[in-house]
C-alpha cells in the first residue's frame, strides 16, 4: 500500500521511499524515513496534494510522489494525546556560568580573537523558524517579515547592537546542507566558502525534531555554534518544556532559550555567541551514532562507513579546505558537489564505492535512508530524554479550525475568490480610492499656492511652466495615487504574514499544474499585483530552473501596482463612478487569462517536462505583526516616492522640454512644432492600428518603459495639466484599448534588470521586453478589430 492510497485520519508506518534525485532526497531530509509515523490530514480541494503530519508537524506533497512511498501498519489514527501537564520553567545558565556546560569548552580552532576584532555570523535555521525577526532584533534592521516559505530571498548583513564589530548575515531557510532549491544553495555556499566566526541557528522549539536536523549538519562543520530555541514562549503556554541545560551538555554547544517576537533572550543569545566566536569554541559534539555497544544495531554500519571514509579522504578534505566530518557524511550521502571538489582518483572511487555497498548491504537501505534514519534516531532518542511535549498549542488548533474554511473542499476556491474581490474592491472602490481623492485635493491646494506665489513674484514665464506645468504636473499627478498602492500592499501583507498565501498556493497547485507549473509558482505571481521585482525575485523559492523561468515570463501578466495610476486615470476620465471599479478588475482579471494562455503556449513549446513538485510545510497561520506589516507599508510607500522624485521627475523635466522647445531650441509656437512631436511623429505610426495615432499617446508609452507611474506624468504634462482634457485624444472605446495595451506591454526597467538578473542573460531580458510587446500590441489589435465589428469607435 501506498501513502496515496491512505484515507484523512488513517496512521501508517513508512516502509521504503521510492524514486530517485533531488526530490527523494529532501523528503528524507524533511522525516520521510522508513519507520516513520504518518496520518494523512488533508486533501486539497480539487483532490491533490495532499497534507500528511509527522514528527509534529505538516507536510504537503502530490499523489504522484506520495504513490512513491509504501507504508504498513494502516489503521485509523491512535496518536496519543499530548501532555496537558504544565511545567515550571527551568533555570538556564547565564553568560557566566558557561563553565556549567564545559564540553564545547576543551575543542578549541585556535587561539581567542582579540577584543574588538571583526566577527561574522551566520544565522541559519529551517524555514518558518523566526529567522528573519530574530535578525531584527539582533541588529535592529527593519526587513519584510513573512510567513510564506521563502520569504528571504537573498542574503541580508547587519551589525549587531551594540556590537559594531559584529555582523550576523541573514540566510534563506534551509533543511539541511544538500540544497534542494536554488535559494538553499545561497546558504550552503556562504557557509562554506566565506566561513563566518560563528554560527547562531535557530530553531523552532515548539518543531525541534525536524529543525534538529539540520543543526547536526551545522556542527558537523565545525565552526563555533550557538542554539537558539525560538518561540519558547509558545511551547511553555501549552504546557511543554525543553530540559535546556541537558540538551546543551548532549550536543555540546551552548543553548539559549528565546522568543525573538517578543525581544526575550535576546541579550543572553548575542553573549554566548560573541563567548564561543571569540574564544573560538567549536562544538563538542560530531558524532551521533545511536548504536552504543549493540552489535547487531545496523546503524553501527553508518557509523563504521562515516570513519572509514574520513580516514580515506583526509589528505583531499584538508586540500580542498572542507571539514573532514562534513565531507565524509555527505560522500556516504552521495553530494556531487562535494565529491567533485575533493578530487579523488579511480581507486579511491572505488574503495568509497565499496564501503558504500556494505553500508547498505548491512542496514537493508540505501545510502541516503541509512544516514536521514541515524540522525532522526538520534534526535528522537535525545528529545524523549529533553523534551517534554506540549499540549496542542492554541495556534495550531486555530489553524486547523480556519483551514476547515479556507482550504475546504467546497469553500477554498469560493473564499480565495471572495477575499481577493474584497481586497481589490476595498483598494480601488473605497479606502484607496478615498484616500487618493484627499491627496489629489492637497497636491492641487499646494500646486495653487506655489502658482500664485511665482506669479506674484514675476518669475520668468519659462520657469513658472517648468515648475507648474512639469514638476508639479507629471510628479503631482503620480503621487496622488500613492494611497492606492500603500493601500494595495497592506492587504497583501497582511495575506502573506497571516500564513494564507502557502494555502493558495496548496489549493491552486492542480490547477497551476495544468498550465505546467507547480502551486508554488502562485505566490510570487499574487506578489506580482504589487510590485514585479520582489515577485521576479520570490521565484528562487522554486528548485526547478524550469519552472523559475516560466513564472518569471509570467510575472508581467500580472498587473503591478505602477499601473494603477494609469487606470484609475482613465477610468475616471471616461466611465461612470459605478463601472470603474469593475473595470479595474476586469483588467486583472484579463491580464491573468492572458497569461494562462501563454502558459500553455510555453507548456507546449519551449518549457516541455513535468513542474517542481509540491513538497511545502505549512505554517500555523500567526497574526501578523503590526511592525512587519507597517514597515513593508512604509518601505513601498518611500520607494515610490523615491522613483517619483528621481526617475518620475527626470522622466517629466524630459518631457516639459521636449515640449516646450522645437528643432532649434527656441520656445516652441504650439505643441505641434515641438522636439516631442517630431520624436513622436516618427513612432505614432506603429499604434494606428490600434486607435490612437497621436503622437502624444505614444510619446507617453514610451517614458513608461522607465516607470509606469510616468505615462500618467507625461500625459498630463502634454495636455498642460489638465487631465480632464483626456477625452480629446481617446474615445470610451480606444481608452479600454490603450488601458489593454500598457496592461500587457513591457515590464519597468527595474523589472527588466531583476529578470536580467535572475535568467543569467542580458538576451532573455531584452527578449522579456520584445515579447511582452508584441503580445501588448497583438492583444490590443484583436480587441479594436472586435469592437470595430460590433460598432464601437
Amino acid at each position: 500500500m501506498t501513502l496515496a492510497e491512505l484515507k484523512i485520519g488513517q496512521d501508517a508506518l513508512i516502509k521504503t521511499i521510492g524514486g530517485t534525485g533531488e526530490l527523494r532526497h529532501h523528503l528524507l531530509d524533511m522525516g520521510l524515513t522508513p519507520g516513520t509515523e504518518v496520518t494523512l490530514r488533508k486533501v486539497a480541494p480539487m483532490g491533490d496534494p495532499i497534507e500528511v503530519e509527522l514528527r509534529g508537524y505538516e507536510l504537503t506533497l502530490r499523489l504522484d510522489d506520495a504513490a512513491k512511498i509504501t507504508v504498513e501498519n494502516v489503521h485509523d489514527t491512535d496518536r496519543a494525546a499530548r501532555s496537558e501537564e504544565r511545567h515550571a520553567p527551568i533555570p538556564h545558565p547565564g553568560v557566566g556560568e558557561l563553565g556549567k556546560a564545559a564540553s564545547y569548552r576543551t575543542r578549541k580552532a585556535g587561539a581567542p580573537i582579540p577584543k574588538g576584532a571583526p566577527l561574522t555570523f551566520a544565522l541559519a535555521g529551517n524555514q518558518n523558524c523566526g529567522k528573519t525577526t530574530l535578525f531584527n532584533q539582533l541588529t535592529g534592521s527593519n526587513q519584510h517579515v513573512g510567513n510564506f516559505p521563502g520569504v528571504t530571498v537573498d542574503r541580508k548583513d547587519g551589525v549587531i547592537r551594540g556590537h559594531s564589530e559584529a555582523t550576523v548575515t541573514d540566510l534563506p531557510g534551509i533543511y539541511s546542507l544538500s540544497p534542494y532549491s536554488n535559494e538553499e544553495i545561497v546558504t550552503r555556499d556562504f557557509i562554506l566558502q566565506e566561513k563566518p566566526n560563528g554560527i547562531i541557528n535557530i530553531v523552532d522549539a515548539s518543531n525541534i525534531e525536524r529543525n534538529l536536523y539540520l543543526t547536526m549538519q551545522l556542527m558537523e562543520l565545525q565552526i563555533p555554534m550557538v542554539l537558539a530555541l525560538n518561540m519558547m514562549d509558545e511551547v511553555r503556554a501549552n504546557g511543554g518544556t525543553i530540559l535546556v541545560n541537558e540538551l546543551e551538555n548532549a550536543l555540546g554547544i551552548p543553548v539559549v532559550p528565546i522568543s525573538a517576537a517578543k525581544n526575550e533572550g535576546i541579550d543572553e543569545l548575542i553573549e554566548h555567541a560573541l563567548h564561543v566566536a571569540r574564544h573560538r569554541e567549536l562544538p563538542g559534539r560530531i558524532d551521533f551514532c545511536t548504536a552504543g555497544a549493540d552489535a547487531n544495531d545496523p546503524r553501527g554500519a553508518v557509523h563504521r562507513c562515516i570513519h572509514a571514509v574520513a580516514h580515506l579522504i583526509e589528505d583531499h578534505a584538508a586540500v580542498a579546505g572542507l571539514p573532514l566530518r562534513f565531507a565524509s557524511t555527505k560522500l556516504v550521502e552521495g553530494d556531487g558537489p562535494i565529491l567533485k571538489a575533493l578530487q579523488l582518483d579511480q581507486n579511491e572511487k572505488e574503495l568509497l564505492d565499496h564501503t558504500i555497498t556494505e553500508l547498505e548491504t548491512e542496514t537493508g537501505l540505501d545510502r541516503e535512508a541509512a544516514l536521514a534514519d541515524m540522525r532522526f534516531t538520534f534526535i528522537e532518542k535525545l528529545c524523549a530524554e529533553t523534551v517534554v511535549k506540549p499540549g496542542e498549542s492554541r495556534e495550531h488548533k486555530r489553524s486547523v479550525a480556519i483551514d476547515r474554511v479556507l482550504t475546504g473542499k467546497y469553500t477554498a476556491l469560493p473564499c480565495f475568490i471572495g477575499i481577493m474581490a474584497l481586497v481589490f474592491w476595498l483598494t480601488f472602490g473605497v479606502i484607496g480610492a478615498v484616500l487618493s481623492d484627499w491627496m489629489t485635493m492637497g497636491i492641487d491646494a499646494l500646486t495653487g499656492v506655489v502658482d500664485n506665489s511665482l506669479t506674484v513674484y514675476g518669475i520668468n514665464s519659462v520657469v513658472h511652466s517648468l515648475v507648474i506645468d512639469g514638476i508639479f504636473a507629471g510628479v503631482g499627478s503620480v503621487l496622488s495615487f500613492l494611497p492606492t498602492i500603500v493601500t494595495l500592499f497592506f492587504f497583501l501583507s497582511i495575506l502573506e504574514d497571516t500564513g494564507y498565501m502557502a494555502r493558495v498556493a496548496f489549493v491552486m497547485d492542480k490547477l497551476l499544474r495544468r498550465v505546467g507549473l507547480s502551486g508554488r509558482s502562485f505566490v510570487p505571481m499574487l506578489i506580482g499585483f504589487g510590485c514585479s521585482v520582489p515577485a521576479i525575485m520570490a521565484t528562487r523559492t522554486l528548485s526547478s530552473d524550469r519552472d523559475r523561468r516560466m513564472t518569471i515570463l509570467l510575472t508581467p501578466f500580472m498587473s503591478c501596482s505602477a499601473k494603477l495610476p494609469i487606470y484609475a486615470l482613465f477610468t475616471a476620465a471616461f466611465f461612470a463612478p459605478v463601472w470603474r471599479a469593475p473595470v479595474m478588475i476586469f483588467l486583472y482579471l484579463f491580464g491573468i487569462l492572458c497569461g494562462v494562455l501563454y502558459a500553455l503556449i510555453l507548456k507546449h513549446t519551449k518549457f516541455h517536462g513535468e513542474p517542481v513538485p509540491f513538497v511545502m510545510e505549512l505554517p500555523n497561520y500567526r497574526l501578523p505583526s503590526a511592525r512587519s506589516v507597517g514597515q513593508l507599508i512604509w518601505e513601498k510607500a518611500r520607494d515610490f516616492v523615491q522613483r517619483a522624485f528621481t526617475i518620475i521627475f527626470v522622466a517629466t523635466v524630459i518631457i516639459w522640454f521636449l515640449q516646450t522647445f522645437d528643432a532649434r531650441l527656441n520656445v516652441a509656437a504650439s505643441a505641434d512644432s515641438s522636439l516631442l512631436a517630431l520624436v513622436g511623429s516618427w513612432i505614432a505610426p506603429v499604434f494606428a492600428p490600434l486607435g490612437f495615432a497621436d503622437w502624444r499617446v505614444s510619446t507617453a508609452l514610451i517614458t513608461g518603459f522607465t516607470a509606469k507611474e510616468s505615462v500618467v506624468s507625461t500625459l498630463t504634462v502634454l495636455l498642460g495639466g489638465d487631465a480632464a482634457a483626456l477625452p480629446t485624444m481617446f474615445t470610451p472605446f480606444t481608452a479600454l484599448v490603450f488601458l489593454v495595451f500598457t496592461l500587457l506591454y513591457t515590464p519597468c526597467v527595474a523589472a527588466i534588470a531583476a529578470v536580467r538578473r535572475e535568467m543569467g542573460s542580458a538576451k532573455a531580458a531584452a527578449g522579456v521586453v520584445i515579447a511582452q510587446c508584441v503580445i501588448a500590441w497583438v492583444i490590443a489589435f484583436l480587441v479594436h478589430c472586435i469592437g470595430m465589428l460590433i460598432g464601437l469607435t
